[in-house]
């Protein structure tokens, strides 16, 4: 794992689910461990906005606090 949070995929399994460069994967908290899925880029961003609405929007929000919101923390 980077120091930025990214992970690399081995080949192997690339190329066992058929993911190519730019598709997005979601890690989902299970029981025992985490399971990697395909992301699904419309549902991913229907849950952004979700999250974002209610957020207090005025100019004082910082760019770390948005991220953090786009990344469901700090709800």
């Amino acid at each position: 794992m980077t120091v930025k949070g990214q992970v690399t995929v081995p080949k192997e399994l690339r190329d066992a689910f058929g993911w190519k460069v730019g598709d997005e994967v979601a890690f989902l908290r299970e029981k025992d461990g985490v399971k990697i899925v395909r992301a699904e880029r419309q549902r991913r961003g229907r849950a952004i906005v979700e999250r974002l609405k209610g957020a207090s929007w005025n100019r004082k929000l910082t760019t770390d606090r948005l991220m953090a919101l786009t990344r469901g923390e700090g709800r």
